[in-house]
């Protein structure tokens, strides 16, 4: 397994999420579908590490168990 990090790990995490919401708003649930997965894929491209990507995959469909 990967050094994955679970622990809270962002900073100003308040702003981030108020600019997540803010880049939603307004939008139809298929355009924010598809804003969350092109989120998802710029930052699995930053990431750039298959291990990695594959235990927060594992990790995230856990957490709906």
């Amino acid at each position: 397994m990967s050094d994955l990090i679970l622990s809270p790990n962002i900073d100003k995490v308040d702003d981030f999420y108020a600019e997540l919401l803010a880049a939603h708003e307004g939008l139809e649930k298929a355009d924010s579908d598809a804003l969350n997965a092109r989120l998802v894929l710029v930052l699995a491209n930053h990431v750039g590490d298959s291990v990695v990507l594959s235990d927060a995959i594992r990790a995230a469909a856990l957490a709906d168990n």
